[in-house]
């Protein structure tokens, strides 16, 4: 940021972010994605996608801040936002303790807000979490045709750990690596992780996939969105990995 006059108009280019922000400072929203799905009814202008914002109706708006991240934006977009005059705080998230600090800082620092006390219920609430002793593993599809699965450095690869459950790419040299079926089913993981977001598994279109293995069904916004969501999702992800292993 270049500035330090107070903010009073932001556009986010992150849905989780979008939430953060709406349950916290509302008023502050001038601007939103398309993708933007929470809170329910948020009557905000829709400025495009996260990869294919409209950065000239952006501009029009003339916010005092654009937050984005590192990874579900482009830098061409963000780029231009900057060449237009506009500040963008980016923020990049890998891990649990980066996305507090890193809404801590959107939050606080960037929109001047007061520290919100669902971020420290979300910290709490990830204070001390039973995981599975030992742990379980796991391969993370985010999506198929071609199948893609969770790999190093991955926020949600980072929670599930912290329930007991290690994804077997975590150390894979890429953090979104194309695998083949055959050999997903072939790695021997005690369950398969199916969240319905970016890829929207479901009952019916994923579980087939991998035959006799146990499958959760977990709830995408709880596992890779960082925001209000996070008090909740220990036990909404607990819920749903409980359910694949009892079976």
């Amino acid at each position: 940021m270049t500035s330090h006059a107070p903010v009073r108009k932001v556009v986010s280019l992150v849905p989780s972010l979008t939430e953060a922000v709406a349950a916290t400072g509302p008023e502050l929203l001038a601007g939103v994605t398309d993708w933007c799905s929470h809170p329910a009814g948020l009557d905000v202008p829709r400025i495009g996608g996260t990869k294919n914002p409209d950065t000239a109706r952006i501009a029009a708006l003339a916010p005092d801040l654009v937050i984005a991240n590192e990874e579900e934006n482009r830098p061409a977009d963000l780029a231009a936002l900057r060449a237009a005059g506009l500040d963008v705080l980016v923020t990049e998230v890998r891990d649990l303790p980066q996305a507090f600090r890193e809404l801590d800082r959107v939050l606080v620092r960037g929109c001047g807000l007061p520290r919100p006390s669902w971020l420290d219920d979300a910290e709490a609430a990830w204070r001390e979490v039973p995981a599975y002793d030992p742990p379980l593993t796991a391969v993370v599809p985010i999506w198929r045709r071609p199948w893609m699965v969770l790999g190093r450095a991955t926020f949600a690869g980072d929670l599930l750990a912290r329930l007991g459950v290690r994804n077997l790419y975590a150390d894979h040299a890429d953090r979104y690596p194309k695998i083949p079926l055959d050999e997903l089913n072939a790695r021997g993981a005690d369950l398969v992780v199916l969240p319905d977001e970016p890829y929207r598994f479901t009952a019916d279109d994923g579980p087939e996939a991998f035959p006799g293995m146990p499958a959760a069904l977990v709830s995408g916004r709880h596992l890779t969105w960082y925001g209000p969501s996070l008090a909740a999702a220990p036990g909404v992800l607990r819920t749903a990995l409980e359910a694949a292993v009892r079976r």
